[in-house]
């Protein structure tokens, strides 16, 4: 499950930078949001996955 997760989080953050570059490069504002919006939803899960390895005894 937590592989799963951390994959999931990688994907959120590849595409929110998609979203984030291509929105800048067209001048969509409302694309760039979605991707900052979507890329940081990645950061946290891959965030709470990192917390939840760190406190999983071993």
């Amino acid at each position: 499950m937590a592989a799963d997760e951390k994959a999931q989080a990688k994907a959120e953050q590849a595409e929110g930078k998609v979203k984030k570059v291509v929105g800048g490069a067209v001048g969509n504002e409302s694309l760039r949001a979605k991707g900052r919006a979507e890329e940081s939803k990645g950061d946290l899960r891959a965030a709470k996955e990192k917390a939840k390895d760190a406190v999983k005894p071993k």
